[in-house]
């Protein structure tokens, strides 16, 4: 039983930075039924910002701050900086072709992935970058027969915690309930006066934000990052939108979740090298008996 809860704890780690990546796809396909394929290369943009202030003003950050300010001013500066970065992509790449439909911006959301990906290659360089390696202690807690580390605490506590505040964002506020209005129906929000300009700023901040945290907390806990790495994350992140019910924010959540928890088990207890197969089959026989995900309706298509 305690390699069973080992990797529950191991996907349910490697789950929530699926599930923060996924959160950007949801908010983004609620609002504007658009697939932003660059979603994952703003997760690879947050983590090589967090390599570069660790390595390299790591010294003058945690003289300041401390070894845990250091850290938070990490997650802190990449969020803020790739939430800018995605500003500006919605600004050039996407709100120009708004009005010529989905297909367009699909293409454009493509062009956009594929920008992103050379300009870190060509900024950081082709090869595989490595965190230090001391960033936070190599504190192992045992629970039983369960191991645990600090870093694994810190990330599930951080992931949840920003899922959280970001529900009650959505669920419990004025402002959440305008970006519902306008998911259900754009044009009907307008009228009653919702500013359908606002809504695209929050969704297009506060995604990459929560995605470049899930990169600078993966390159903690793998210590290594690529510059082509926001592809197999933000495909997986993807695989988890659909899994939970595309639009549907808890659905995101607790698709990535399940996503990684499937992954790990799938590892541990078939093959390392089937694991993904593994997942995506679970994935078709969700789609065949439930065309909706896990947690989405059915919505009356507007004729």
């Amino acid at each position: 039983m305690g390699v069973f809860f080992e990797q529950l704890i191991n996907g349910l780690t490697i789950g929530s930075f699926y599930a923060l990546i996924a959160l950007g796809y949801s908010m983004v396909y609620g609002v504007l039924k658009l697939i932003n394929f660059a979603h994952g290369d703003f997760f690879t943009l947050g983590s090589y910002i967090g390599y570069t202030l660790l390595v390299f003003a790591v010294s003058f950050i945690t003289a300041h701050f401390g070894l845990w300010g250091g850290l938070v001013a990490a997650l802190l500066v990449a969020a803020a900086s790739v939430a800018l970065v995605g500003v500006f992509v919605e600004r050039v790449a996407y709100r120009p072709i708004y009005p010529a439909g989905r297909l367009p911006a699909v293409v454009s959301a493509l062009g956009a992935s594929i920008v992103l990906q050379n300009a870190i290659m060509v900024i950081w360089g082709p090869r595989y970058q490595a965190y230090p390696a001391a960033l936070i202690p190599n504190v192992h807690l045992q629970i039983g027969n369960i191991h645990i580390t600090l870093l694994q605490i810190l990330i599930l506590v951080l992931s949840f915690a920003l899922m959280g505040i970001l529900y009650t964002i959505i669920q419990r506020t004025t402002f959440g309930a305008a970006v519902r209005a306008t998911a259900l129906d754009r044009d009907t929000a307008s009228l009653m006066g919702i500013n359908f300009n606002r809504i695209i700023f929050f969704i297009f901040t506060l995604g990459p934000a929560l995605g470049a945290m899930a990169g600078v907390m993966v390159g903690m806990y793998y210590r290594q990052i690529s510059f082509a790495m926001g592809w197999n994350y933000g495909l997986k992140a993807f695989t988890a939108t659909i899994l939970g019910g595309i639009g549907n924010l808890p659905g995101a959540m607790f698709g990535g979740l399940i996503l990684g928890v499937l992954e790990m088990f799938g590892a541990a207890y078939i093959s390392a090298a089937w694991k993904d197969v593994f997942v995506f089959l679970i994935l078709i026989l969700v789609l065949i008996f439930r065309p909706t995900g896990l947690f989405g309706e059915k919505v009356a298509e507007k004729v």
